[in-house]
């Protein structure tokens, strides 16, 4: 049950960090993060962390 709560809860942080990212760069307009330089730096490190938990999930599950 663990390693299924790792691998969507890195799905989501993969997801929200993409999104900071290109909100950060600018492509995706509509808020007060878009062209924040900040954000682009921000989106990166949670994707990867995201990616570390998803890896995390998977190697738990095959584990098992």
């Amino acid at each position: 049950m663990k390693s299924w709560v790792e691998i969507v809860g890195g799905i989501l942080l993969v997801l929200v960090g993409a999104v900071w990212t290109l909100q950060g760069l600018g492509y995706l307009a509509g808020s007060s993060m878009t062209g924040v330089a900040l954000w682009a730096v921000i989106g990166p490190v949670v994707a990867v962390g995201g990616l570390y938990l998803v890896t995390l999930g998977v190697r738990g599950l095959r584990a098992r």
